[in-house]
């Protein structure tokens, strides 16, 4: 199936903590649904207990299609079924600011296992 353009590579931008101290950083490139997005961000949010501040560092602005169960081959395109981020490896997908170490790995590790790339915690460099 055609996904439209490859993946390949390291991401050139985004690849530093800049807002908050701690960072979940993408080690493979991929389609990160916006699914998956909301349901790391609840994890974090969880886990977090509400204090704290996070930022979200990319956005579902990828549509894709897809064809009707049963349906015969032509007919044109399908409709959007859902949005997807590209990701490509060394991305920092979230950040989290106002909360321990210990409990932003943690936030972060639980958060991760949500997600369809693999992930690794960062620091801001400097700390």
């Amino acid at each position: 199936m055609h996904r439209g353009g490859a993946l390949k590579g390291v991401a050139k931008r985004g690849t530093s903590v800049d807002f908050g101290s701690f960072g979940l950083k993408a080690t493979t490139s991929g389609l990160v649904t916006a699914r998956q997005i909301e349901s790391a961000r609840r994890t974090v949010t969880r886990y977090m207990q509400r204090t704290g501040k996070y930022w979200i560092r990319i956005f579902p602005d990828h549509p894709m299609t897809k064809k009707g169960d049963e349906t015969p081959m032509g007919k044109g395109k399908g409709a959007v079924d859902h949005y997807v981020a590209k990701v490509k490896a060394g991305k920092i997908m979230f950040e989290i600011d106002g909360i321990d170490e210990k409990t932003a790995r943690e936030a972060f590790r639980l958060a991760g296992h949500k997600l369809s790339v693999k992930t690794r915690f960062v620091m801001k460099s400097g700390e």
